[in-house]
């Protein structure tokens, strides 16, 4: 496991519990390098939406934590939001949450000679899940080769 990744991982393991505390729920942690700073982002939910209040909490309460376990030794700037509308599907219950919407999915390696795959999410079960694609087909895609997933926000003119 790569740094960033063990990062991550470790950062999640003590998140998750603190949001549920605070009645909350992790939807996803990203640590990553841009323009010359460290920058780890977590995304955070919960019924009905999270507000600036919910962000600043999360903020001071896992900023501490993290410095008192001394997971990140070097200079970060930790950002805390909603995941937004196109948010990323991470878990099996993530993908039973948005059966009847549109997704895009992008495969650890391909999968019937595609790794990119838009369509309806249909039905999720045994770790497996079925789109309903544009042209009328559907296919049934394996979770665990999923490398990316999200919903596509669809705006209703």
């Amino acid at each position: 496991m790569t740094e960033q990744g063990k990062i991550v991982n470790d950062v999640s393991l003590i998140a998750a519990p603190l949001l549920y505390e605070l009645g909350l729920g992790l939807v996803d942690v990203e640590f990553l390098h841009e323009s010359g700073t460290w920058i780890l982002r977590v995304f955070i939910d919960k019924e009905g939406g999270v507000g600036v209040d919910d962000c600043a909490r999360v903020s001071r309460e896992l900023g501490d934590l993290i410095e008192s376990k001394d997971i990140i030794s070097y200079h970060y700037v930790m950002e805390v939001s909603s995941p937004g509308l196109n948010r990323p599907l991470k878990k099996e219950s993530d993908y039973i949450r948005s059966i009847g919407k549109m997704i895009r999915i992008k495969m650890c390696k391909p999968f019937l000679n595609r790794k990119n795959f838009t369509g309806s999410l249909a039905n999720v079960s045994e770790g497996k899940f079925t789109l309903l694609l544009d042209d009328g087909n559907s296919i049934e895609l394996p979770l665990d080769l999923v490398d990316k997933a999200k919903l596509i926000y669809e705006r209703n003119n």
